[in-house]
């Protein structure tokens, strides 16, 4: 008879191929539908521990990067890991929404029509601009299987939040912090406006090369011991020379005199000899702390300019002794702050000379009435005219310049009034900004711990913030300044009102009401007395405030401030990390989170940074469309984030691989345990072996998983997957499950192991694969789902399972069998394990059940010497011998053990078990 019809053989609809392209939006829809996120909030509204991601906002601008993907499923793996562990979780998603590349969006879209328009016009055309790609992405985000309150995200537009922005604004005033100077910035002469780095690009710009020599005042001469000593700069702008302060010396450097009493960096003497600028040959040498804080003279107006030491002099090219104009470039600016000096601006808006030329003698009287009015550019020749013998040398070259984008005319750096956040000053119980933001991190862990290191070295080197730029659209800095003294009201219940009518109209109320409306009541100032600031606010200060706008208020289900974690990209330990570090410590004097993680850079299977021109971009939804989300998302935890991680094609078809063998493996479960209603726990060697097996693999697993070390555990896993469940366990146990009775102890025991190890597994890896394991709860037997419905009732509980089976022998005499059956099998003497018995003389396998050691072999007998035996082969592990014989017995037609008395008989077991049939 044919007895296949009599096994008992695998029986499940979990489907073998995922097809995870044509199914997963079906699935992420229903989620979407049945509001998992608030299934997830009830699901553990009594939970005793919380954890909440506070989200950084992606940009409203454009549609999704491969590196967008990247962090917000890994956001959303972190998150459900917790949930999965039994914890209550909070995620609620931002966009930032403000700032520089949605207005420039706009003003293409807008073209001349612009000019026309009001600010408030303006500023409703980039948030219609900002909510369109804020529905692209967010849907964009639900397709990658992300879950969190996307019913009520945050974005820095929304009225309330843009309230709460300046809210924070006015508390970092209300502390003393908020300082109001002149910094240069790039500025477009031509367009008489300020740009930020991104309205900024480079050309092809020719210019002058001038060395000029500055007397050095007597107290400096006597310094070095050389009298009639001059310190000689080198500059490209001869323009900016009027509004020379200082003369800047590397701090580490050694400089020397030359015979013509001329005075250079020594490192660079010998450029300057080939230049023919010095002989090069020395009379004196000294340290550059030597004529710190003494004086040169500026040959064109006879005005001090003091010797300071900066890092920023570099021995690249030039004397080793730079012009320092700080109202002129930001190295100088930086440079000058350390020493107090001022900050002096001649050039006006449209780049001509103003009449502060007159005013602080930058020019000789006789001449200073001509250049007021001049554009910089056509005062070249004429300074370098008036500087005579002060020229050492001066010609033209070529070299890369920064361009305004949109008038495509070359920029200057032209300090403006701005708004800083000062990290010096000790308003915060005493202490600056700077301390308390240090002081802060050493309450926050970090993922990897370097990240420390990293964003304390920003902090302790960073100058204060400039906070204020001159764009439309941003959250105002919404203050009033009397007209007559400028003097900046920083009154309590002005800002509050402020606010309040923020709440209500949003920030474009700055520019649609009148001040009269602005003002509270029966307010003490006068409108007509008033002006505005006109200034908005940096886009860092809008996302560095959202602990305050989303955790600090009772506008979002976010979970608590101080949030569990921050997650970005390791960039932001210089961006959002440092703004809302700063903010909270100002506001609160501590860190807005406990820990911070952050992830590298997507790149190509090259290592390669991703790009259009080199054609190796590779878009989120693209790789959904081909091998699906899950694979994306199983990406994201094999790869190690704490460095870049490689994507691409081939990359892709290995991790679809490795989620073929985790689908596969499960289905195999889910088939081999459908008839079973019961546990049944009186385990055989073999069950408690993989028991123990599978209870030290997942308690490795899940605390790397709770670690965040999710590469770590998913290898460990898929090694235990791969190895000990399916490469032995589970091949072992197709016999007993096949052929057993079914209602054998030894099959329900087994499978019970089985139904065990998979109730642990599907909740284990749930947090990255929950399409997956929702799937799974589908085509799930009653014993496994334990009365719940989806992925999202799942638990994670650990396997209690302690008494661990020495396997050293068992192992060890396995592999040596497995390397003598490959030769029995090529020298064509067997064709199966089943065809053979192995004997020992071992007393501790002798010990053991000899179906269960039988088994492990995958051989059909097992048991001691046998003197008349059909012996193949020997082998030794240790002290114990083993024999690799002919089993003596025949063919059970039905299981094909060597078992059976006589040919063409069933086994006893296989005799039994249709007996009863």
């Amino acid at each position: 008879m044919d007895y296949k019809d009599t096994l008992l053989l695998p029986v499940t609809d979990f489907a073998m191929r995922g097809n995870l392209p044509q199914n997963e939006p079906a699935r992420y829809a229903k989620w979407d539908k049945n509001r998992v996120y608030d299934k997830m909030k009830k699901a553990r509204q009594n939970a005793s521990a919380s954890f909440n991601i506070h989200d950084g906002p992606p940009y409203a601008n454009g549609h999704l990067h491969i590196g967008h993907a990247l962090n917000k499923i890994l956001k959303d793996i972190i998150v459900k890991t917790h949930y999965f562990f039994g914890e209550s979780v909070r995620f609620t998603p931002g966009w930032d929404c403000h700032g520089l590349p949605i207005e420039q969006q706009v003003e293409m879209k807008l073209g001349d029509k612009k000019k026309s328009m009001s600010t408030v016009a303006i500023r409703s055309e980039c948030r219609d601009w900002a909510s369109e790609f804020i529905e692209i992405q967010k849907a964009e985000f639900k397709s990658l299987g992300v879950i969190g309150d996307w019913e009520e995200p945050y974005m820095t537009m929304k009225f309330k939040f843009e309230a709460n922005i300046y809210r924070t604004l006015c508390e970092v005033a209300k502390k003393g912090l908020l300082i109001e100077r002149s910094k240069p910035v790039f500025w477009s002469w031509a367009a008489k406006s300020a740009l930020a780095e991104a309205e900024v690009e480079y050309a092809d710009k020719e210019d002058y090369s001038l060395y000029v020599a500055f007397e050095l005042s007597k107290s400096a001469s006597k310094a070095i011991g050389v009298e009639d000593a001059k310190a000689v700069i080198w500059t490209t702008t001869p323009w900016t020379l009027v509004a020379n302060q200082a003369i800047s010396l590397n701090p580490n450097e050694i400089y020397c005199i030359t015979k013509e009493k001329l005075i250079f960096a020594k490192p660079l003497l010998e450029v300057l000899v080939a230049q023919g600028i010095t002989s090069g040959e020395i009379i004196s040498e000294f340290n550059s702390q030597k004529l710190e804080n003494l004086h040169a003279i500026n040959p064109l107006n006879g005005r001090e300019s003091k010797f300071i030491l900066g890092e920023h002099v570099l021995m690249d090219g030039g004397t080793g002794l730079v012009h320092t104009a700080p109202g002129h470039g930001e190295d100088d600016y930086f440079a000058s702050l350390r020493y107090g000096i001022e900050v002096i601006m001649p050039v006006d808006e449209a780049g001509l000379y103003d009449e502060t030329l007159k005013h602080n003698g930058l020019l000789p009287v006789d001449v200073v009435d001509e250049f007021i009015g001049m554009h910089i550019f056509k005062a070249n020749e004429k300074i370098i005219e008036l500087l005579g013998d002060a020229v050492v040398k001066v010609s033209k070259f070529t070299h890369s310049y920064p361009f305004c984008w949109r008038t495509h005319k070359p920029v200057i750096y032209r300090a403006t009034k701005q708004w800083f956040i000062a990290m010096d000053e000790p308003k915060l119980s005493g202490k600056t900004l700077r301390q308390t933001a240090l002081e802060a991190l050493n309450s926050v862990k970090f993922y990897p711990e370097a990240g420390i290191k990293r964003i304390s070295s920003m902090i302790e080197n960073r100058p204060d913030w400039c906070i204020s730029r001159q764009r439309d659209w941003g959250v105002p800095i919404a203050f009033f300044r009397i007209k007559s003294t400028k003097e900046v009201i920083f009154d309590s219940e002005i800002l509050d009102h402020i606010a309040k009518i923020f709440d209500e109209k949003g920030a474009d109320a700055w520019w649609s009401m009148s001040i009269e409306e602005l003002l509270p009541n029966g307010s003490k100032f006068k409108a007509d007395e008033l002006e505005k600031i006109s200034d908005i606010l940096d886009v860092w200060f809008d996302s560095g405030s959202t602990w305050n706008a989303v955790l600090n208020s009772s506008d979002y289900d976010a979970g608590e401030y101080s949030a569990s974690m921050y997650l970005e990209g390791s960039d932001q330990h210089r961006g959002w990390f440092q703004s809302s570090l700063l903010l909270s410590c100002a506001v609160n004097e501590k860190a807005p989170y406990k820990s911070v993680l952050t992830h590298g850079f997507t790149v190509d299977k090259n290592g390669e940074k991703m790009s259009k021109s080199k054609g190796n971009v590779i878009a989120p939804d693209a790789v959904a469309k081909e091998f699906g989300v899950e694979i994306l998302r199983l990406w994201v935890s094999l790869s190690d984030y704490s460095s870049d991680l490689k994507i691409g094609n081939d990359i892709l078809k290995q991790v679809a691989e490795q989620y073929r063998k985790i689908r596969n493996t499960i289905r195999f479960l889910l088939a081999n345990i459908s008839d079973l209603k019961e546990f049944n726990y009186e385990f055989g060697l073999l069950d408690r072996w993989i028991l123990g097996k599978a209870s030290a693999c997942f308690n490795e697993v899940s605390s790397c998983f709770k670690n965040y070390e999710y590469s770590k555990g998913f290898n460990i896993l898929l090694n235990f997957l791969s190895g000990d469940l399916s490469g032995i366990y589970l091949d072992i146990c197709k016999d007993r499950l096949y052929c057993d009775a079914a209602n054998s102890t030894k099959r329900a025991s087994s499978q019970t192991a089985m139904a065990l190890i998979t109730k642990a597994l599907l909740p284990l890896i749930a947090p990255t694969l929950t399409y997956t394991v929702d799937e799974v709860m589908e085509y799930a037997p009653s014993i496994i789902k334990d009365g719940k419905s989806d992925v999202f009732d799942l638990v994670y509980e650990p396997i209690k399972f302690d008494s661990a089976i020495d396997d050293t022998l068992l192992r060890e005499s396995k592999e040596k069998f497995n390397e003598i059956i490959d030769n029995l099998k090529k020298d064509k003497l067997i064709k199966a394990t089943l065809e053979l018995e192995i004997q020992t003389s071992s007393d501790s396998i002798l010990a053991l059940d000899k179906d269960e050691v039988a088994d492990w072999y995958m051989v059909s007998n097992f048991g001691v010497f046998r003197v008349d035996s059909d012996i193949l082969a020997e082998f030794v592990v240790d002290d114990h011998r083993f024999v690799v014989a002919r089993s003596a017995k025949f063919k059970c037609p039905r299981c094909w053990k060597f078992s059976a008395q006589s040919d063409e008989c069933l086994c006893p077991r296989c005799a039994e078990v249709m007996s009863a049939n």
